[in-house]
């Protein structure tokens, strides 16, 4: 039941491919490079936690994004050890993983980290930001994990376990984000230059 369904979402996200030649490839590979190892996540995550109006967006994106690896990458990848969709020769996501570049990934595939990393960081900043606006957060984590099925280093379920993992990881991130003392978001981490 579960593999139809991998299969009927990565052909359709396929299509993608065949509507817009290579014009989709460069787009996705992009966003895709944003998520390696968290490094765009956490760097963004701590230039907010670098100023006091945002700080609070900031400390929940960091706690949200190690709460997510730790789940993702020290226990489901090692535990499930779900191969990648390419390792099997035989099947679809093999052929389209051909055509769209052969990317490959060293660890496992179930969750996706990339996808975890973003919809911990973006649910964090949705929770703790101002709701006119940090709705549009999860427009990236969307597409962070549309990527990784374009690309076919990830099946669609890794996607949806990556889902889930990074809205849990983003709300104990936030809520552990709320209790910390005020005295926290107060303080100066960049002083000012007395003039």
């Amino acid at each position: 039941f579960f593999a139809g369904i991998d299969q009927s979402i990565a052909v359709a996200i396929h299509r993608l491919y065949d509507w817009g030649g290579a014009f989709f490839t460069p787009f996705f590979e992009f966003i895709s490079v944003l998520g390696d190892g968290g490094i765009f996540l956490i760097a963004v995550s701590v230039v907010l936690l670098l100023f006091k109006p945002t700080r609070h967006c900031g400390t929940a994106m960091l706690l949200a994004l190690g709460i997510g690896a730790l789940f993702t990458n020290l226990y489901l990848k090692v535990v499930i050890a779900r191969p990648r969709p390419y390792v099997d020769e035989s099947s679809v996501f093999y052929q389209i993983w051909l055509v769209m570049g052969q990317h490959m990934e060293s660890d496992k595939s179930f969750p996706s980290g990339h996808t975890t990393a973003a919809f911990s960081a973006m649910t964090a900043l949705f929770l703790m930001g101002d709701k006119r606006w940090s709705w549009t957060a999860f427009i990236f984590a969307i597409l962070m994990g549309v990527s990784r099925i374009y690309l076919m280093v990830h099946y669609p379920s890794d996607v949806f376990g990556g889902i889930a993992v990074g809205l849990l990881a983003g709300s104990i991130g936030s809520v552990i984000a709320v209790s910390l003392p005020r005295q926290y978001y107060r303080f100066d981490i960049i002083k000012k230059k007395a003039r």
